[in-house]
């Protein structure tokens, strides 16, 4: 194991001394005199370039957390719809028609409701309306 991570480290030190001279295409010319010895503008740029790429790869990770959420809750809206119990036939007894007294009682019984609802809804009303002690 020891040998495996001496082998390791010394191919990442070859690595690590050839990428400078890989790298080094470029011809590296003195400042002239009066000039910056660093070209501002270039760091600048640079440092712009690097947030970009780092934002962009932020939304591209948001953006796949994302898609994978959505599909998570497809599959569990599927599962969800898959297990809920079918709904209850209607009853077979059913009257499309009904009789004189049961269209009374039924008109009876919804005007009776009607002014149940009107009472509480006037004794709110009325409570709302009190004046400011």
């Amino acid at each position: 194991m020891f040998a495996a991570m001496t082998r390791l480290s010394a191919l990442a030190i070859l690595l690590a001394l050839a990428a400078p001279a890989a790298a080094s295409a470029q011809v590296w010319e003195p400042p002239r005199p009066g000039q910056a010895p660093v070209d501002y503008n270039r760091y600048q740029a640079d440092q712009n370039r690097y947030e970009m790429e780092r934002l962009r790869a932020q939304a591209d990770q948001r953006e796949a957390f994302a898609r994978q959420l959505e599909s998570e809750a497809a599959q569990r809206r599927q599962q969800i719809e898959s297990a809920r119990q079918p709904a209850p036939a209607p009853a077979s007894d059913y009257r499309g028609l009904r009789s004189l007294e049961e269209e009374r009682a039924a008109r009876q019984a919804a005007t009776a409701s009607r002014q149940a609802t009107a009472d509480g809804v006037g004794q709110i009303d009325a409570w709302l309306d009190r004046p400011p002690r």
